[in-house]
């Protein structure tokens, strides 16, 4: 029997086949999950539909993060289908480009807003949302990444957006707690995705990451996507209110000897 037979749930971010949220799905869809996808709004229907299809989706649905009816109306469908749910994925996120540039000091109240509601706030109201038809024993969770701790060139509002996802994370482990569902984050490491290329300097991001991490390379997505695997699936039933780190050990170093030698031979150049 595959690990994920039986089981029911819905993912909310999946835009491209070269995404963590698609690495998460191919997984649970390879292990037998039945899987709903969203997508934002009709422009994108056309990149979501056919990875939707590709996995005999039952519910290919737009929602809009920032419309509380559209959530709504999401969770009725999931109903309908299939009744009670087993896993949510929160897999959005995004800023304006000016926002991710620059100084975090001119980030505009429009772009704090913007940022906080469609990556941060819309955990809330999907959680909100899905409470009342999720099983007991039931898997939520959403993406983050270290820049909510550290401060990440080019990465500003958005660093803090995923903090205040990372707190939200934690309350509402609380609340749904008491109905045996489980709230958790992955802070994925610098990943090759398309979402990235739009991050100014991630390519050196990426080599950094090789240099500082004990395991000496980047993350892959399918290392993403198993541990996202573990999160929705009944091998996570005592993790809730916990980030799982997917980055091949960055978060845990400051600073590598190879990184301190490489300042170090800067240094001495300059």
């Amino acid at each position: 029997m595959k690990l994920m037979e039986g089981k029911k749930g819905i993912i909310f971010g999946v835009s491209n086949h070269r995404g963590i949220a698609y690495a998460i799905a191919r997984q649970l869809y390879e292990q037998g999950a039945d899987i709903g996808f969203t997508y934002a709004g009709e422009p994108m229907e056309k990149r979501v539909r056919p990875l939707a299809e590709e996995m005999n989706s039952k519910l290919i649905m737009s929602c809009d993060v920032t419309k509380e009816d559209e959530i709504k109306a999401v969770f009725k469908e999931c109903e309908r289908i299939y009744g009670k749910l087993d896993f949510v994925i929160h897999a959005v996120a995004f800023a304006d480009k000016e926002d991710l540039q620059g100084r975090f000091i001119d980030t505009s109240h429009a772009g704090w807003d913007l940022a906080m509601g469609i990556s941060a706030y819309s955990l809330i109201s999907i959680c909100r949302n899905a409470e009342p038809i999720m099983n007991e024993g039931g898997s939520i969770f959403a993406m983050t990444y270290l820049g909510s701790q550290f401060v990440v060139a080019n990465y500003n509002v958005m660093g803090v957006a995923k903090a205040a996802l990372e707190s939200s994370m934690r309350y509402l482990a609380a609340d749904l707690g008491k109905k045996g569902v489980r709230v958790n984050c992955i802070s994925a490491g610098a990943v090759k995705t398309l979402a990235a290329k739009g991050i100014s300097g991630f390519d050196k991001m990426l080599k950094a990451a090789i240099v500082k991490s004990p395991l000496k390379r980047n993350v892959a997505l399918e290392d993403v996507g198993r541990a996202g695997l573990f999160l929705a699936s009944d091998l996570s039933t005592g993790v809730t209110g916990h980030i799982l780190y997917v980055d091949c050990g960055c978060n845990s170093v400051y600073a590598s000897l190879d990184e301190m030698q490489i300042i170090a031979d800067s240094l001495v150049q300059a």
